[in-house]
């Protein structure tokens, strides 16, 4: 009847002796499963249950109906309780350090003592959210440069993210910007704060959408909100003064003038006066008839005005 009894007990020790994971988030309620099929519709007066940690610490016990909190650890009292019906553990309030791994322990009581009739794992992990990621601007675009530098945070998560980056759309176009990750954990709650600083250059004549990324898996990112920047508008030519505008048209009607002048005084210089005209001409032989026109001419307009008057 003993070695009948052991064997039955070996074989739900190993039936359950796979460990489940199960996730809980900081500050909220984790869940320790058992999953003891009690076949034999045992009653919880005929057994004892009890759930320890992996340092053999007890997180809570059931002795014949009745909790025994004098064998719970401090760290674990008002923190538990037990569902009857799914024959699991409730951790309340769960905090980080809680990760680990766990095991329920369902001992049957028969008249020759208590025997060991179920046991399961299961591990615990604890998850804290990390916040929305944060944009901040260091220092905006000046006329003379397009660069850009910019913080990104993000707060009170866990576990350590894989990295954080900073990622630049444009219409045609995507760009990540990789930074040196810091980070800081609290000595307490053991969340982290983590956060980059990035200095890049933005086209200025095209629309920017920015975002901060944060990845905590190869698949599980945080978008912080987009930050915009609008494209500039060409940089217009500064005005040019009222006094410079004067001088210009100054000097344009002195050219002007200037040229005109010129002109007038080199036709006035090629005009054809008397004294010209009424040089004697010397031609060998016998003057011809157009000649002596020519002369008579001259001779007539060279005539001052009172030689004129005096002939009439």
């Amino acid at each position: 009847m003993g070695l009948r009894n052991t064997l039955i007990v070996m074989a739900l020790l190993l039936s359950g002796a796979a460990s489940l994971k199960s996730h809980a988030f900081f500050n909220e309620t984790g869940e320790l499963p058992c999953h003891f099929p009690n076949t034999q519709n045992l009653s919880l007066d005929e057994l004892v249950i009890f759930w320890q940690d992996q340092n053999k610490l007890v997180l809570y016990e059931l002795f014949k109906g009745q909790e025994k909190p004098n064998n719970v650890h401090p760290k674990y009292i008002g923190r538990t309780s037990f569902d009857q019906d799914s024959w699991t553990l409730r951790l309340h309030n769960v905090q980080i350090k809680d990760t680990g791994s766990y095991q329920c322990f369902i001992h049957h009581r028969r008249s020759q003592g208590l025997v060991s009739i179920h046991q399961m794992s299961s591990d615990l992990i604890v998850l804290a959210n990390f916040s929305q990621p944060e944009i901040r601007l260091i220092a905006n675009q000046t006329e003379k440069s397009n660069i850009i530098n910019l913080t990104c945070s993000s707060t009170q998560g866990y576990p350590e993210p894989q990295k954080m980056y900073v990622r630049l759309n444009t219409k045609n176009s995507t760009s990540n910007y990789d930074a040196v990750l810091k980070k800081s954990q609290n000595n307490i709650t053991e969340l982290y704060n983590v956060s980059i600083s990035v200095s890049f250059p933005i086209p200025p004549e095209t629309n920017v959408t920015i975002f901060c990324v944060l990845q905590l898996e190869p698949t599980e990112i945080i978008l912080s909100p987009p930050y915009n920047i609008d494209a500039k508008s060409p940089v217009p030519s500064p005005p040019v003064p009222d006094h410079i505008l004067w001088i210009a048209a100054l000097l344009v009607v002195f050219i002007v003038c200037g040229t005109v002048f010129v002109i007038l005084r080199k036709r006035k210089t090629k005009q054809p006066g008397p004294s010209n005209e009424c040089e004697i001409i010397k031609v060998e032989g016998k003057e011809s008839e157009q000649t002596e026109k020519s002369l008579v001419g001259c001779r007539l307009w060279g005539r001052t005005e009172s030689d004129t008057t005096e002939a009439t």
